[in-house]
């Protein structure tokens, strides 16, 4: 397996998505990647799986996908 990215946290502070990716540190305000996340409780935005090869971070509970290339680009 080919892998894309190291995602090695996903967290949440307040209005903001943080991810430690890389090794690097981005945090971007919920609201600029996605509508699904911003108006999701707390148990909805933790309950997510991270791709095995670190293309991107899936959210059962809302059946939402963010690619990190996705994220990367708006950081």
């Amino acid at each position: 397996m080919i892998v894309v990215h190291n995602i090695e946290a996903v967290s949440f502070e307040e209005n903001l998505i943080c991810l430690q990716i890389d090794g690097e540190l981005i945090k971007l305000p919920i609201s600029k990647v996605s509508k699904k996340l911003e108006l999701a409780t707390d148990i909805q935005r933790n309950l997510f799986t991270i791709s095995p090869s670190g293309y991107g971070i899936h959210w059962p509970l809302l059946d939402e996908d963010l690619s990190v290339d996705f994220l990367i680009k708006v950081a």
